[in-house]
């Protein structure tokens, strides 16, 4: 039968140039598939139908990927009876033409090296098609433009897939390398996570991982700015660069109160009475080393999942940043609204969580707690009921902290959690939920007028609390071990 004329498929062309081809290794690709059963499986997992620019090869690639999924034989003949039965087998070029492919290569050897030609020039073709469109709706007064700037990292995203794959793993081939990281870690030579200023925390829970997604939840005036804050300067000062998304104050304030806690130095002398000139002498002697800080703060009101995560797209490429705070969670939005608040706060809590995976860095969420709380008797500690919105919160995230201040309720000792220690200057924090780790409860100093939190000294043990099930927040199980 007489082959027929190749039809390119239809891709936009530039100032009348041809798209980006290479059809003759697409005729080595699909003999090699037709000769040799044992290329099938490799090129159905590297290539789909798209990647041919010929479309009578897009036509025989798909053939040859039906006849696999049916188990059938694949050949020349069988390739070419499927077409056939198919009413498809003109469009392929004719029985002859399917032949005639088969003759192009002796051997399946280099078929591999042929594939990843094939898909540089897909990619490059899907680029100029993204280009184009981006051209397009750029002119469009109607295009919101942030929206394309995220549908553009999408579209490249999902080009970039074929060309730069993730690799299937043996078990076999995992387990040396996980027994040598934790000998790494064994001898201090890594931290099993980006360590906080809290040295218990660090020991029973052992920072902050990478891709985990970690709620701060507390109460109105319990310090979670302050805390957080707290976290992301110790994480820079150890060299991880971190990123303070802040909703609700202005970078100017934040830089105030990092100030503030820092030298400590009461926050009323940047907002009220002033510093002298002694003190800012003192500030900007003990504020010099703030200056070197890879800590970048984003002060953008009521910014977007789809928004955050173009910025932190950039933050990781432009400064490699390994570590990210929002502040707050219920602050954020999301485009294309749909439903209640309960479910645009379930789509901005998975979306946190598949940044963090897809840059493989922590971020900690900073949350508000519903009112509950408020009016509950006892000693008023935040437990993971109390979460305010959305159980998606606790469902998505990989930690859920608390952060407790009894002295704000007018409860001035501890009880018998701390052997009846004063409450004043003092804060709690709570690891509720921890899928890599151990729960953990355990007080730390807090400097109200510096709005400073740090490590408290055991007291002789007075840290120390019982483990009992009444007055824990969440469940004692075999998570004992990692209580402190």
């Amino acid at each position: 039968m007489k082959k027929t004329d190749s039809q390119p498929i239809a891709v936009p062309l530039d100032q009348g140039r041809i798209p980006p081809q290479a059809v003759p290794f697409e005729e080595a690709v699909l003999g090699a598939m037709l000769i040799d059963s044992k290329v099938i499986d490799d090129m159905l997992g590297q290539l789909r139908p798209e990647v041919f620019y010929n479309s009578q090869h897009q036509i025989i690639f798909k053939g040859i990927h039906e006849l696999f999924h049916e188990s059938k034989q694949i050949d020349l003949l069988t390739v070419s009876n499927h077409l056939k039965e198919n009413a498809l087998l003109e469009q392929a070029g004719g029985p002859a033409y399917i032949i005639e492919l088969t003759n192009k290569v002796s051997s399946s050897a280099h078929t591999d090296y042929h594939a990843k030609i094939l898909l540089q020039k897909y990619t490059a073709r899907e680029f100029i098609r993204v280009g184009s469109e981006i051209i397009d709706k750029s002119f469009d007064d109607t295009t919101d433009i942030f929206e394309l700037i995220d549908q553009t990292y999408t579209q490249i995203e999902q080009v970039s897939e074929l060309t730069v794959k993730s690799e299937e793993s043996l078990l076999a081939e995992l387990i040396d390398p996980q027994i040598q990281k934790a000998v790494k870690i064994g001898k201090g030579e890594i931290k099993p996570g980006i360590p906080t200023p809290f040295e218990k925390f660090n020991a029973n829970v052992g920072g902050f991982r990478k891709s985990e997604f970690i709620i701060l939840a507390a109460r109105p005036a319990m310090g979670k700015t302050a805390f957080a804050m707290k976290l992301g300067t110790h994480a820079a000062r150890l060299g991880y660069p971190s990123a303070l998304f802040n909703l609700e104050m202005s970078k100017d304030q934040i830089a105030a109160r990092i100030i503030s806690s820092e030298s400590k130095t009461p926050g009323s002398k940047f907002n009220l009475t002033g510093l002298t000139e002694e003190e800012a002498h003192r500030v900007a002697k003990e504020s010099e080393s703030l200056k070197k800080l890879p800590f970048i703060i984003d002060d953008t009101p009521r910014i977007t999942i789809e928004d955050l995560k173009i910025k932190a797209k950039q933050l990781k490429s432009s400064h490699n940043i390994q570590l990210i705070i929002i502040d707050y969670l219920q602050l954020m939005g999301s485009k294309g609204r749909s439903g209640n608040r309960e479910q645009e706060i379930s789509k901005i809590s998975r979306g946190l969580k598949l940044i963090a995976k897809e840059l493989d860095i922590p971020i900690i969420a900073l949350s508000q707690l519903n009112r509950s709380i408020e009016s509950q008797g006892g000693h008023k500690r935040p437990g993971l009921s109390h979460l305010r919105e959305s159980g998606a919160l606790e469902q998505d995230a990989d930690m859920v902290m608390f952060l407790y201040r009894p002295e704000y309720y007018d409860i001035l000792h501890w009880g018998e959690d701390y052997l009846d220690a004063n409450t004043q200057g003092q804060a709690e924090y709570i690891v509720a939920k921890n899928r890599n780790g151990g729960l953990i409860r355990s007080r730390v100093r807090f400097e109200k007028e510096y709005a400073l939190f740090s490590d408290l000294d055991d007291f002789n043990g007075s840290n120390q609390f019982p483990v009992s099930q009444d007055d824990f927040p969440f469940s004692i199980g075999p998570e004992n071990d990692y209580l402190d």
